[in-house]
């Protein structure tokens, strides 16, 4: 199978200028059904895997998706790499609406949300210390660069549980924490990445200030709107910069993403039977090959 590029954005981004769509991917998963069909399109040379993170129409909100499908579904559509498109809130002056972010780190506020696909017997745990693929990370800061996006480089990630936005007291609270953005959406999505062995790394596309911001309104879905249609033609142009590299060039990863479960995993695969191994087959088949070896 061709290494493929996963994409779990909105579903404005089917439309990249030399896209060609190849194929709609229904997959079932032990976790259940993913939010929608993977759509499987050539750009260039390269394989993309497209998974609107909200379904077509934007009909399941952030709390009730199930990443733990979404995440296997692309295992299963051979996805190595997973670009995360998504609309944040800014918690700092210097990040306007408009402006995307490259982040680098990530503090989990959300709660639950099934974080990982190792629910017992077969335990694992795996490092999260730098929860962002530094390789992916570069070459997405490069592509928003060369699409002449005004980009920042590194930033906290606050991902809050949602449905509803932050109180006012919550918004400055994670300010004093030293939080850059906000959104709703990339955790536990990045965590079951990394157990998946799959690279991982966001593009915050900053929407509003939050309810921080003393001279701005507060953040509104009518705002919001607004903003990401040209947000959605920035993260267009940027995927279009990206795309335009070598295969070669864009799927060699040095950060260890693909090896993450060589220290994590507990004890000896070869003591579990099929039934226990079903549910993380996909997520363990690179260490189950090697142990046959």
């Amino acid at each position: 199978m061709n290494q493929r590029i996963g994409i779990i954005g909105g579903s404005g981004l089917y439309d990249i200028e030399g896209m060609h769509i190849l194929d709609e991917l229904k997959l079932e998963t032990p976790w259940g059904k993913p939010s929608d069909a993977l759509i499987l399109a050539r750009i260039g040379n390269h394989e993309v895997v497209f998974l609107p993170r909200h379904g077509r129409g934007h009909g399941i909100p952030p709390h009730q998706i199930n990443y733990r499908a979404n995440i296997y579904a692309m295992k299963l559509a051979g996805v190595n790499q997973i670009i995360s498109i998504s609309a944040v809130g800014s918690l700092r002056e210097a990040i306007a609406p408009g402006h995307f972010v490259v982040v680098d780190q990530f503090v989990d506020r959300t709660h639950g949300r099934h974080s990982t696909f190792f629910e017992g017997p077969l335990v694992a745990h795996v490092s999260m210390a730098d929860p962002v693929c530094a390789t992916l990370r570069e070459r997405l800061l490069a592509a928003c660069r060369t699409a002449d996006i005004t980009t920042h480089d590194g930033g906290s990630y606050l991902c809050m549980q949602g449905p509803q936005f932050s109180t006012r007291a919550e918004s400055n609270l994670y300010r004093s924490w030293g939080m850059d953005v906000i959104g709703m959406t990339n955790f536990p999505e990045g965590k079951l990445a990394r157990e998946a062995e799959i690279c991982y790394a966001t593009v915050a596309m900053s929407t509003d200030y939050d309810c921080w911001h003393e001279e701005e309104a507060d953040v509104s879905v009518e705002g919001l709107l607004e903003i990401m249609h040209g947000n959605g033609l920035k993260a267009k142009a940027m995927l279009k910069a990206l795309f335009a590299v070598s295969d070669t060039q864009l799927h060699a990863c040095h950060a260890g993403c693909r090896h993450a479960l060589d220290t994590a995993v507990v004890g000896d695969l070869s003591i579990y039977d099929d039934a226990e191994i079903r549910p993380v087959q996909a997520v363990v088949e690179r260490l189950l090959s090697c142990s046959r070896a």
